[in-house]
């Protein structure tokens, strides 16, 4: 895996989105809890909190900033509400843009080709704004937390006095800090400050597992600077912040999901996102997710079932809040190219590259999938159309590369 290639400078650039969402969580699910919660901040039992995330739950991102707006005002200067926000408005801006499907990081050409993306520069600027003031503060308050004694351990539900409130991963959103190890430390000071602060397990484990996971070569690199990671020691810190993370866990049991994914491991995966489906049965990405991964297991037409169930459902009046039924069609056209369907497989792509408000990147996606479809099935004149309408909408990507490829030479199949 490449993942050396994560240093960037701007965060909404179309290669500098694609590699830190990884580190900042997949599918854009903030919270929960499968089990008794640990210490954390009160702050995170407000009320306004607990409205924003039971809105962030459904996917309902302008119903979670408009409350944590008025979080952050009545909490001037706290890193803790600056971080919420600063997720809420992330995930929502990657939603819109139709990059929090995992099909997009389950292999590793994110990390190296040339993708599109129409990014609101607005948006971007805001988010760009941000990260650097709650980490300034978390910069001056790492001197108050101790990293060689343990001090008594505060009542359930509190971190220590002395503790900085911030969520972790809000370091971690600074364009330059990409596995930043400045905040590494400080979540491993806060860890020792107080092993029962849960959350602060999520980025860690992030971290530990990518790093980890590097092959050995990279790995013998940058050991030479102190980097260090333990795959396994990552999935133990994420199942634990699944487990018990207050403002992580689910989080954490998508992040595992993405990560089970990558390893083949589908029927694990399967059981972490069922889990997650049951506690959040109308949030449209976890019920994407089961179904990627039951076409990833091989389930051949029960995965494709599994989708349609998912356009079903987005047609019932408010069953979803927000569903970005593109991923859902192009999810289904892989399901039926992996059958050999390949006609019905182009009209799913094909679905995909015309919904309204698609994200550019999945528009191309769609298009060259759709062109090999047809060029399965003996339809040049339609694969033609399709490679041709991928070229035009993204000319300098690498799927426009492979469209021109297949314009001079049909697709015969990989």
């Amino acid at each position: 895996m490449k993942w050396l290639g994560w240093k960037s400078k701007a965060l909404l650039r179309s290669k500098t989105l694609s590699r830190k969402i990884l580190l900042f969580v997949l599918l854009g699910v903030a919270s929960g809890g499968w089990a008794a919660p640990a210490h954390t901040t009160p702050l995170n039992f407000d009320p306004l909190v607990k409205q924003a995330y039971a809105r962030f739950y459904l996917l309902d991102f302008p119903g979670a900033v408009e409350p944590l707006e008025r979080f952050h005002a009545e909490h001037p200067g706290d890193p803790q509400p600056t971080a919420l926000l600063l997720d809420a408005l992330l995930f929502q801006e990657l939603y819109r843009l139709d990059l929090l499907d995992t099909t997009f990081y389950a292999n590793d050409g994110f990390l190296s080709g040339k993708h599109a993306t129409q990014e609101d520069p607005k948006m971007r600027d805001r988010i760009l704004a941000w990260p650097t003031r709650p980490f300034a503060k978390l910069t001056r308050a790492s001197g108050r937390i101790p990293t060689t004694s343990m001090p008594s351990m505060p009542a359930a539900g509190r971190a220590p006095s002395s503790a900085p409130t911030s969520p972790w991963w809000s370091a971690g959103l600074a364009p330059d800090f990409a596995l930043p190890p400045r905040p590494g430390k400080m979540r491993c000071a806060l860890l020792q400050l107080d092993p029962d602060y849960v959350d602060a397990k999520l980025i860690t484990g992030v971290y530990e597992y990518v790093v980890g996971a590097l092959p050995l070569p990279f790995k013998f690199f940058i050991g030479f600077a102190g980097i260090t990671g333990s795959k396994s020691k990552g999935m133990e810190m994420l199942h634990d912040a699944a487990n018990r993370g207050v403002m992580s866990s689910a989080e954490a049991g998508t992040v595992m999901a993405l990560f089970l994914r990558r390893e083949a491991k589908y029927k694990e995966a399967i059981g972490i996102v069922n889990t997650l489906n049951t506690k959040y049965p109308h949030n449209y990405l976890f019920r994407l997710e089961e179904a990627n991964l039951r076409k990833d297991d091989g389930e051949g037409m029960h995965a494709v079932d599994a989708y349609r169930d998912i356009v079903a459902d987005a047609a019932k009046p408010g069953y979803f809040v927000s569903a970005r039924l593109e991923l859902t069609y192009f999810g289904m056209g892989d399901a039926l190219h992996g059958q050999r369907l390949y006609k019905d497989g182009a009209e799913a792509y094909e679905q995909a590259a015309t919904a309204p408000n698609v994200g550019l990147e999945l528009k191309i996606r769609s298009l060259v999938a759709a062109g090999q479809c047809r060029d399965l099935n003996r339809e040049r004149q339609l694969a033609i159309k399709d490679y041709q309408a991928a070229i035009d909408a993204g000319p300098n990507t690498s799927r426009a590369d492979t469209a021109r490829k297949y314009l001079k030479s049909p697709y015969h199949g990989s």
